[in-house]
């Protein structure tokens, strides 16, 4: 059974200092860590380069027993591990990439309880092999924590569905543990706006969660957007911007893996060192390219959404969006990988005129986006005619196309629950409405990114107030924003 005697706050500072080498918490590192050691609920919003990792690290190797960090992204896991491993710490990763014989090392060293800390995405955590060796009643689990929690809302109800089965699992280990056992969770990102926090209290069934909610404004960060009237126009407007900054770190960010390495060799033709990483490379092309980018070999990558969270680079001095995302919380995420060292750095978004008649590319992206969610919907409403009462999802999933998708839909439509993370029930009376909300919300969320891109109000403000900080948005103006300057 798990021994939950707090750690005197003298041996968690010492260790602090041991392990990381610094005096002191930066506010509120310190009360997340004590929170964790307490292991209460909690929701964490600390902006990126906020230094999260350490606030669920920490706790973990102070306490006997494991950790389980579920992180959407191979790289994010490989990077936080291999930096725990680098100094002497009992972690690990799982993922669908490993070596045969790395994955048996991991399993072997999890069934002895040797580990502190096991980083695993929400697939692997749900598969066969590794749910029942977590289920064995002598391996002592002391929390589960969602890494980038915000990936639950963006990503749970499209392409990785697992993640809306999440709030099923606590209840399902505390059955196969001794009597007593406690399980804390914690929900760590970036990004959350008010529904958003709600959407993560609600699936992971947080138990009174202590909430920490630090606000996105990074008085470094200098945001712009352009418009552009021809494909030939942004790639100028990007170029102009890049070549102004010689030698500086940077990011392009676009939205398509054709897009990445169609702009990695238009470079290339023009002289730039750079790269194309998305996630249809390999595991080691990926480190490859992360590691020429880490060292300054490559002033800047041409990269999708898989790059970047959990690369620790201080000095990017400038982040392009080549084209806007489609969620104001993805924004946010990839502006933040800028200026980490609290240097100025500065972020272009380039943005389609609003008609579209010139060049159509945004237009035809945002209809591309409505017109998959429209029919995963679709797919959704017509499933939930099909479904017995209750079932088995694997069942699901291999009986219907997008099965996983389609119940992780109406999961959120509120029309059935997780018996377990592996049964489902659907309730009895469904209702069309839900579904129509639901959508709503959706187109809702998505417009924000474009009220976004046309506001003439301080950009800064606009996120804060877009993110639920109301009263501090009253009346701001950051200065530095292209609409304040």
């Amino acid at each position: 059974m798990n021994d939950y005697k707090t750690t005197p706050w003298n041996e968690v500072c010492t260790a602090f200092k041991k392990i990381w080498g610094y005096d002191n918490f930066r506010p509120p590192q310190g009360e997340i860590v004590r929170s964790l050691l307490e292991k209460r609920d909690a929701l964490i919003v600390l902006p990126t380069g906020g230094g999260k990792s350490i606030c669920f690290q920490l706790p973990a190797l102070l306490q006997t027993g494991l950790t389980l960090v579920i992180s959407p992204l191979v790289a994010l896991m490989e990077n936080q591990v291999q930096e725990l491993r680098d100094r002497n710490l009992p972690a690990a990763l799982l993922h669908s990439e490993l070596l045969t014989q790395q994955r048996r090392q991991t399993l072997k060293a999890l069934a002895q309880q040797q580990l502190r800390l096991l980083y695993l995405s929400p697939e692997t955590l749900l598969s066969a092999p590794v749910w029942e060796l977590l289920c064995q009643p002598e391996i002592e689990i002391n929390g589960l924590i969602l890494d980038e929690a915000h990936c639950l809302v963006q990503w749970g109800n499209t392409f990785r569905p697992a993640y809306r089965r999440l709030g099923a699992v606590r209840p399902a280990l505390l059955e196969c543990k001794p009597a007593g056992t406690k399980i804390a969770i914690a929900a760590f990102t970036a990004t959350a706006d008010p529904s958003t926090q709600q959407t993560l209290q609600k699936v992971l069934q947080l138990e009174q969660p202590k909430v920490f909610l630090i606000n996105p404004y990074r008085e470094n960060l200098n945001l712009k957007v352009q418009t552009v009237w021809t494909p030939r126009g942004r790639r100028q407007k990007m170029l102009n911007f890049i070549q102004a900054r010689p030698n500086q770190g940077g990011l392009v960010y676009v939205r398509s893996r054709r897009d990445s390495e169609e702009l990695a060799e238009w470079f290339g033709q023009r002289g730039y060192a750079t790269a194309a990483y998305h996630a249809g490379l390999s595991a080691e092309e990926r480190r490859k390219i992360e590691g020429s980018w880490l060292s300054g070999q490559i002033q800047f990558v041409v990269c999708t959404s898989a790059f970047g969270m959990g690369i620790n680079k201080p000095d990017v001095r400038w982040v392009v969006h080549f084209q806007p995302p489609q969620l104001l919380s993805e924004y946010i995420q990839e502006v933040g990988r800028g200026g980490r060292d609290g240097q100025p750095s500065d972020a272009l978004t380039l943005v389609s005129e609003p008609t579209g008649w010139l060049n159509s590319e945004d237009k035809q992206q945002r209809a591309f986006f409505a017109d998959k969610w429209r029919s995963q919907y679709g797919n959704a409403q017509q499933l939930v005619k099909k479904l017995p009462l209750e079932g088995e999802v694997a069942e699901a999933i291999q009986q219907y196309r997008d099965g996983a998708v389609a119940l992780a839909l109406l999961h959120s439509a509120g029309q059935l629950e997780w018996q377990d993370p592996f049964h489902y029930r659907k309730h009895p009376h469904t209702d069309s409405r839900t579904f129509a909300h639901l959508r709503a919300t959706q187109e809702q969320v998505q417009s924000q990114m474009t009220q976004y891109l046309r506001t003439r109000e301080c950009r800064w403000q606009f996120l804060l107030r877009a993110f639920g900080f109301i009263k501090e948005a009253n009346g701001f103006r950051c200065g530095h924003c292209d609409n304040c300057s």
